[in-house]
């Protein structure tokens, strides 16, 4: 006899049954069990269930995952797994359990992640998935661009326009140096600075320190201006010095420099019509490129693009950009920021920050990101980029040895 029950024909389909009692999962099978689990117990109860799933446990200890129906979709077969998170969990066959008080963390030589299917997904496909998760219904225009040791590019809108701002200070920082070993002369060579140059009604620390006079500054203490503090007048300085808009276009093509970024504005420009800024632009992917060629080739050229690099590592602007989740680690970060305005519409038009980083393992990675257009206001949107710099950060992390899980 064939019984009909909403429309599945039970003659023809095996028939699985759920039952959750008391912490156990039982799948059944037509009349017999053929696999019984308990449900992980976590923070003192049953597993929370994230993204559809929650965590099992054979009798040997192994971990799987079942959905909210009980039915099992990842056979229980890792030392460890995490909850999954944007669509990735965190998993190990190796490791033991290590207590610390009253609380306990897996530790393992060896991580790796799973897709919901239990596929084991590379840290190009992770870091991708995380960033597209991140930026997806955000109020706003957002370009991500990592280069992971030289090789592997991840990046989201990566290929887009964004306004520089004060991130263009880093190219001109590689012109000027450029053009300084070009001419055989030093950082230690002094500038004269007439009054004309130095405007009083745009960002320039430099005037507290030495008020509004003629003066002379080395190309040093120039450079430490515009790359340390994001001083605009000392930008136009070197500017100048180096022959303008059309001298550092041409210092950086001489260099290999420019595709996928273009310079066609001063700070003095920006200043007399802030939308000119819009002139000023590159892709994240570029700007990614550009500080991984300098973190990995440029910056060993010469002495004079090594005290680049140490300004660039000195970097007092945008400490809740990119280096906040880095604080209390032995990364080494050198970066610059950019920071636009509020349009009349009330939206930022950008903030930015990128540069490299260097881990204590001898890894590295370049990151480039762009916030244009954004509904946010600037601490809101300083902390997306903090946000995007901690799931690069611990996505390279976590994927490498001897680390933890709670």
């Amino acid at each position: 006899m064939k019984i009909v029950n909403d429309n599945i024909d039970l003659h023809r389909t095996v028939r699985i049954i759920a039952w959750a009692f008391a912490g156990i999962v039982m799948i059944f099978n037509s009349s017999c069990v053929s696999n019984r689990y308990k449900v992980f117990q976590f923070d003192n109860g049953d597993d929370y269930f994230c993204e559809g799933l929650h965590r099992i446990e054979d009798g040997k200890g192994k971990i799987g995952f079942s959905d909210e129906n009980g039915n099992v979709v990842i056979k229980p077969r890792f030392a460890f797994a995490s909850p999954f998170e944007n669509g990735f969990s965190r998993t190990t066959f190796k490791g033991e359990k290590v207590y610390k008080g009253e609380h306990w963390f897996w530790e393992s030589p060896e991580w790796f992640y799973i897709d919901h299917q239990g596929n084991t997904v590379d840290i190009h496909s992770l870091l991708e998935g995380k960033l597209n998760a991140f930026v997806k219904g955000k109020d706003a225009r957002i370009g991500i661009a990592v280069i992971i040791d030289g090789t592997d590019t991840v990046s989201v809108n990566g290929r887009k326009d964004f306004p520089m701002m004060s991130v263009f200070k880093f190219p001109l920082a590689l012109a000027v140096a450029e053009w300084i070993d070009s001419k055989g002369i030093s950082l230690s060579d002094s500038v004269g600075i007439g009054i004309e140059q130095l405007h009083e009604d745009t960002y320039c620390p430099m005037l507290k320190k030495y008020g509004r006079k003629e003066m002379s500054l080395s190309y040093r203490e120039l450079l430490e201006w515009t790359l340390i503090e994001s001083d605009n007048n000392t930008t136009d300085i070197l500017l100048n010095r180096i022959g303008g808009i059309e001298g550092i276009n041409e210092l950086l093509r001489q260099m290999g420099i420019q595709e996928g970024m273009e310079i066609g504005a001063s700070e003095d420009d920006m200043h007399r019509d802030r939308y000119l800024c819009y002139l000023n632009r590159a892709t994240p992917i570029a700007m990614a490129e550009l500080f991984d060629k300098f973190n990995s080739t440029i910056r060993f050229k010469s002495a004079t693009f090594q005290e680049v690099a140490v300004m660039l590592e000195k970097c007092k602007t945008g400490e809740k950009r990119l280096p906040a989740p880095l604080m209390s680690t032995n990364a080494e970060i050198g970066h610059k920021t950019g920071t636009g305005f509020i349009t009349e519409e009330g939206r930022l038009t950008s903030l930015n920050d990128c540069g490299y980083v260097n881990l204590p393992d001898k890894h590295r990675y370049s990151i480039a990101v762009f916030i244009a257009d954004s509904a946010y206001d600037m601490a809101k949107t300083e902390r997306m980029i903090a946000e995007i710099s901690q799931i690069v950060y611990h996505s390279l992390k976590d994927c490498q040895t001897n680390s933890k899980e709670s």
